[in-house]
């Protein structure tokens, strides 16, 4: 018990490495992030599907080539005819990345296991230089 008492700051030190070390697994647990690089290769290697949850002026400024338009707020009722397969990856994407995280918790609702939202959302892929479609 002296120990404890004695070495306080130590324990103290200890927990907050702990805290530390398990403070990028707990962000992720929300559905996750997703950087380009790793949307990129979901795409190609395992037939991701890029939905943008951005409203239709939004995914007109600029989206991800083949994504496709579901806005947030009819998300619920029109996804599962948009993307049939729910075992695909699902990389869903707004403007600055809120919206889409939000949409994570939507499609898990609705059945989709593999859904991760894309970092940053459009302005992280524009940052790092991928290629934009415009309508």
């Amino acid at each position: 018990m002296n120990f404890l008492i004695d070495n306080w700051y130590l324990i103290v030190l200890v927990i907050a490495s702990a805290v530390m070390l398990m403070m990028p697994a707990m962000k992720s647990m929300g559905g996750g992030t997703l950087t380009p690089a790793n949307a990129v290769a979901l795409i190609n290697r395992e037939k991701g599907v890029v939905v943008d949850v951005s409203d239709a002026q939004e995914f007109g400024a600029g989206h991800i080539s083949n994504a496709k338009n579901v806005p947030f707020d009819q998300l619920e009722a029109q996804l599962p005819n948009v993307v049939k397969n729910k075992a695909l990856p699902l990389i869903l994407v707004c403007a600055q990345g809120q919206r889409s995280q939000r949409a994570v918790a939507v499609a898990k609702k609705l059945g989709y296991t593999n859904v991760q939202a894309l970092a940053g959302g459009m302005k992280g892929w524009r940052a790092a230089s991928m290629p934009i479609k415009k309508a």
